[in-house]
């Protein structure tokens, strides 16, 4: 049995049907949410061509991303359709790409910097839970720091899905988190750093739940990406500054150079490190933390706000908020050096005719 939708993307044929729901919503209510938000990300269906998805299944929205690339593209498990782009009315099967996952191949995931098997499920009452824990922990980037990849996880799974049962937006969670963010800006500022920090670890973890939340019910909007990418590149600095001011309510402030160098090194180490970052995006149309294993493996420990983070609370542990200003001053010097070493071997290994090629697309290509 198959029914078709009009979609802005083009004709959506859904084959079977499933009362199961998942985030809140039916299976065939999420399809139709990835195929319009695919249409919005400027994908097209090639002429004569139409979606198509098993209710039966839930899977990875990469699976999607992929077959828009590829007309003819169809993902299968163990010979049953799942989700492809193919010819309207033909059988799928007979499709010119047909990919059964089911051998257990690793596809490289270049939006999220990860290497892994999709998720492909048979979506019922008994497996809803643990197809939505696997939707949520696919949604994570598998290139990041080592608080948003070890310790975030599990506290924002539950705020997440407490989150879709209130029917909250992602851009409600980003407005709860941004007026956490400043309230922290303003207890460093009066060297209140334990309350700062709880309001800077909930919103910290917010930040997670509300790019979590857009992904797994397909929600996510031009608005919400603003906010929450520009928030992100905004307010470390000032935590960092306000952080430094503070430290005359403990009797601990620093002189008038160190200061300026700490903040010198804080703020043009963390711009550089972003332009950086931007060079290498631009030249080599790859991410700088996915080039080599070295580089994803930094990138858990890099002077980002996460990493920082626990510098400072390791130094207010101690009683030295100071002590670990400074501390955090030295590892972005640190962390540039790195950063300005790799974009120039980068350009050493593309000067000398060799191709700059994450290690996740050869391995990918290893196991094909």
């Amino acid at each position: 049995m198959s029914q078709i939708l009009t979609t802005t993307l083009g004709p959506v044929r859904l084959i079977g049907e499933n009362a199961t729901p998942i985030w809140g919503m039916t299976n065939a209510e999420r399809n139709r949410r990835m195929a319009e938000s695919s249409a919005k990300n400027g994908s097209t269906l090639a002429e004569g061509h139409e979606l198509l998805f098993n209710l039966t299944y839930a899977f990875d929205p990469l699976l999607l991303r992929l077959a828009l690339e590829t007309p003819g593209t169809l993902f299968a498990w163990a010979g049953t359709p799942i989700v492809g782009q193919v010819t309207q009315g033909s059988d799928p099967l007979t499709a010119p790409h047909v990919i059964d996952l089911s051998d257990g191949r690793k596809l490289y995931n270049r939006q999220l910097r990860k290497l892994e098997q999709p998720m492909v499920r048979e979506l019922t009452p008994s497996t809803r839970r643990e197809i939505e824990r696997r939707s949520y922990f696919g949604a994570y980037k598998g290139v990041t720091d080592l608080l948003t990849k070890y310790l975030w996880p599990e506290l924002a799974l539950i705020l997440t899905r407490i989150a879709a049962q209130l029917k909250m937006t992602p851009n409600m969670v980003s407005v709860i988190g941004v007026t956490l963010c400043l309230v922290a800006t303003f207890l460093f500022a009066k060297g209140m750093y334990w309350s700062g920090f709880l309001s800077g670890f909930i919103f910290m973890v917010l930040d997670t739940v509300d790019g979590k939340l857009a992904r797994c019910t397909i929600t996510s909007s031009k608005w919400g990406n603003v906010i929450d990418h520009g928030v992100d590149l905004v307010h470390p600095p000032f935590w960092w500054y306000f952080w430094g001011t503070g430290l005359v309510y403990w009797g601990l402030q620093l002189s008038p150079a160190t200061f300026t160098f700490i903040m010198t090194a804080v703020i043009a180490g963390y711009v550089l490190q972003r332009l950086i970052e931007g060079m290498f995006l631009k030249d080599f149309k790859m991410d700088i933390h996915v080039w080599r294993p070295f580089d994803s493996q930094f990138r858990l420990i890099t002077a980002r706000r996460n990493p920082n983070m626990v510098i400072l609370f390791g130094a207010l542990l101690l009683g030295r908020p100071d002590i670990g200003l400074i501390a955090l001053a030295w590892w972005t010097i640190i962390s540039l050096v790195v950063h300005a070493v790799r974009l120039g071997q980068a350009y050493a290994v593309s000067r000398s005719g060799r191709p700059i090629v994450s290690w996740m697309d050869e391995a990918e290509a290893a196991a094909a």
